[in-house]
């Protein structure tokens, strides 16, 4: 095995070691289809084609995994959409 397989090897091992967290956003009867999606743009990093993707899945099943990360950065995220009216928690 080379050095360089190693090392990819242990970079691969050290990111599968993190705990990740979600943000799972859920169904309201309240906000619009574009305030949703405007709002994962801004909160979120969404493409415009993935918040609308977002959007239906909450509509359809109730809830959608929007984000996932680390909880320090994920928090500031889950804040926003909080502030902007949406249902949503870290888990």
């Amino acid at each position: 095995m080379s050095t360089k397989e190693k090392i990819q090897e242990q970079v691969e091992k050290e990111v599968l070691d993190l705990p990740l967290n979600e943000i799972v956003l859920y169904n309201d009867d309240v906000n619009t289809f574009d305030h949703v999606i405007d709002t994962l743009i801004y909160a979120c990093d969404h493409s415009p084609e993935q918040a609308e993707q977002c959007s239906i899945i909450v509509h359809y099943k109730g809830k959608c995994t929007v984000k996932t990360g680390e909880y320090k950065e994920l928090e500031p995220r889950c804040s926003m959409l909080l502030e902007a009216g949406l249902s949503a928690e870290i888990i």
